[in-house]
């Protein structure tokens, strides 16, 4: 096994996750110290702005350059806070961009000047063979998410809630299906920045205090999205539209309908089979109208990933350190039943410029299996 730092800025733009692992790409396992570099307001801004353009950016463009390094900067400020000697690591970069139908994913991010700063061989890149293939792109994170719930009982599902939500299903059989789900936590972090110049609903006490507009959220459930079969995957602005169809309502009122948003994406999914129990990651299992309208809507255990011994707030970030793992080793990334390839697919780019030649050493042993 190799020490493997993975790196993980999500489309909450909330901050750097950072998270160590031990891993050979197939089992996790010793787990490491993690930390969190939040956003600057001023760089979580200018990084949102750039969201709106990027349909129509080019990759040259001067503002989009310097959100680039900035928020490369700030990823290698996480490596260092984390202060973990590493073999490798797993650098996802920031999407800015998620369009599958155009065969496009965007994540922006100087992996170069990463491994110049850190002196630690890069993997980045992660989606762009699989959107080759033919796939989605999106998402990567449930053979992680399978390697992790070896020990636990089976069937399982595990729902991420993040920008967007998308979950891992875990067959009796050890069968791996996923697909993104619906929105997340990005309209409802975007509602109470407009409304209350928090970017997030703190402990859901918006939501809380509204009431769910049912004529909103049976439009919002007529998007076309929820018609088509998985394996299908989102941009984080998707379902951007909704801000016009709440802007009408009370500030709690708009809350609570994208709560419910969240929920009703989830219990409407048709699933393949009955999970027995969900795990509940990303910043949404901090939010209890979340959760608590889960376990209403679901009829089955909800929990925190927290209850089976994992970090919650690292997972993702350690995903990227394990799916680096699986890079190096040509392990497939994707698989048809998670993003819709017609066959498994690895991928992910190795950066080495820069990078003393002993740190390289140990990924020559990896690559030996």
């Amino acid at each position: 096994m190799i020490r493997v730092i993975g790196l993980m800025s999500g489309t909450s733009l909330d901050g750097v996750d950072a998270a160590a692992i031990e891993t050979d790409g197939i089992m996790v396992g010793a787990v490491g110290p993690t930390t969190t570099v939040p956003f600057p307001p001023e760089l979580r801004a200018r990084t949102r702005a750039i969201l709106d353009r990027a349909a129509s950016l080019r990759a040259d463009d001067p503002d989009l350059l310097a959100v680039e390094h900035d928020l490369t900067r700030l990823h290698v400020a996480a490596v260092r806070a984390l202060d973990w000697p590493a073999d490798l690591i797993g650098f996802h970069g920031q999407t800015i961009l998620h369009r599958p139908e155009e065969h496009r994913s965007w994540q922006v991010g100087d992996a170069g000047l990463l491994a110049a700063e850190t002196g630690v061989p890069v993997v980045h890149d992660f989606r762009s063979a699989d959107l080759a293939a033919g796939g989605e792109g999106a998402p990567l994170v449930p053979v992680f998410h399978q390697a992790l719930a070896l020990g636990l009982e089976h069937p399982l599902a595990v729902l991420n809630i993040g920008g967007v939500a998308n979950v891992s299903l875990i067959g009796a059989a050890g069968e791996l299906l996923a697909c993104d789900v619906g929105p997340g936590n990005a309209l409802l972090d975007d509602w109470a920045m407009r409304h209350t110049g928090v970017p997030y609903d703190r402990d859901g006490a918006l939501a809380k205090a509204g009431r769910a507009d049912e004529a909103v959220l049976r439009d919002l459930m007529g998007d076309p999205f929820f018609r088509r079969p998985a394996p299908k995957s989102l941009d984080r602005l998707s379902f951007h539209r909704a801000m016009d169809l709440l802007a009408p309502l009370s500030p709690a009122d708009g809350a609570a309908t994208l709560a419910a948003f969240t929920v009703r994406a989830v219990a409407e999914l048709p699933l393949p089979f009955a999970p027995r129990r969900w795990l509940v990651c990303g910043g949404g299992r901090h939010n209890p109208v979340l959760m608590e309208g889960l376990r209403q809507a679901l009829g089955a255990a909800v929990e925190p990933v927290e209850a089976v011994g994992w970090n919650g707030d690292a997972l993702e970030a350690q995903c990227f350190g394990f799916l680096a793992a699986r890079a190096v080793r040509g392990l497939p990334l994707s698989f048809p039943g998670t993003t819709g390839v017609k066959r498994p697919v690895s991928g992910g780019r190795l950066e080495e410029r820069g990078v003393p030649a002993a740190a390289t050493r140990m990924l020559d042993l990896l690559r030996q299996g």
